[in-house]
């Protein structure tokens, strides 16, 4: 009997021995499983985000080629621009030439504009069409703001009856953040051009007109070096870079310290 107690106690022993053991191998493959699929998923995750950046840098490239062949497409005038936003959009960055009547008293000044680094209003009048009918809102250029006499208004020259606009059909002014409501005076942040119809009653047309520099114009003393839309791909093939190498690290880490310079266990 004694023999016979030894042995079971030698079998409980060894079964011990080996739950003790196999309790750490399991939770090594555990721990192991976790990093390769959180290495994989971290691999993953840097090379969508390279490839994105890809994408956006193809979009860009495509939007720069069409605006160049927007810009050699015939000008546009008062009866070909468009009346609906979606005719509006497929006409941004073509040129017009345009004659009608300024609107003076619905004149808007956007604040804190920027132009060759300096900041002031941007200058926002109104232009009855003629021939024809409609209102469509030009982007006339930028004036400069007093900062001491922050309400005073900037003087400037604006010809009456019938002028003549050159120019490009633009998206409405870019909006500011503003914490305040929109404003309904001539000073203003922002300019929406449903609201501002709604405001006026003006027939506006779903689109903008940057004016361009012309002989006689030059006199109002507003300035139109207006910046050329942001194309930036090497930006975007920067970031795909960086991300592309955050992929390539991750897996030589993993492979690192996995493979040839291993822990211990």
């Amino acid at each position: 009997m004694v023999g016979g107690l030894q042995r079971d106690d030698d079998r409980l022993f060894v079964t011990a021995d080996l739950r003790s053991s196999a309790a750490p191998a399991s939770r090594a493959h555990v721990r192991a499983a976790l990093t390769l699929l959180a290495t994989l998923a971290g691999i993953a995750l840097a090379a969508r985000l390279g490839f994105w950046q890809l994408d956006r840098a193809h979009q860009k490239i495509a939007l720069q080629a069409s605006l160049e062949a927007r810009s050699r497409e015939p000008v546009l005038d008062a009866s070909t621009l468009a009346r609906s936003p979606l005719a509006a959009e497929a006409q941004h960055y073509r040129r017009v030439s345009l004659r009608g009547r300024w609107l003076v008293e619905r004149t808007v000044f956007l604040d804190n504009r920027q132009m060759d680094g300096k900041v002031g209003f941007f200058v926002v009048t109104p232009l009855a069409l003629v021939p024809g009918s409609g209102v469509v809102l030009v982007q006339r250029g930028w004036a400069p703001r007093d900062f001491v006499a922050r309400e005073s208004l900037p003087r400037i020259a604006t010809p009456e009856g019938t002028v003549a606009v050159e120019g490009i059909v633009a998206p409405p002014p870019s909006r500011l953040f503003e914490f305040a409501g929109a404003a309904s005076g001539p000073i203003r942040q922002n300019l929406d051009l449903a609201s501002f119809a709604r405001e006026t009653g003006l027939d506006l047309l779903p689109l903008s007109v940057q004016q361009q520099d012309a002989p006689g114009f030059r006199a109002d003393g507003l300035e139109r070096h207006w910046p050329a839309p942001a194309i930036d791909v090497q930006k975007h093939h920067g970031y795909a870079f960086q991300w592309f190498a955050l992929a390539v690290a991750i897996a030589f880490l993993y492979v690192w310290h996995r493979f040839i310079r291993p822990g211990k266990p």
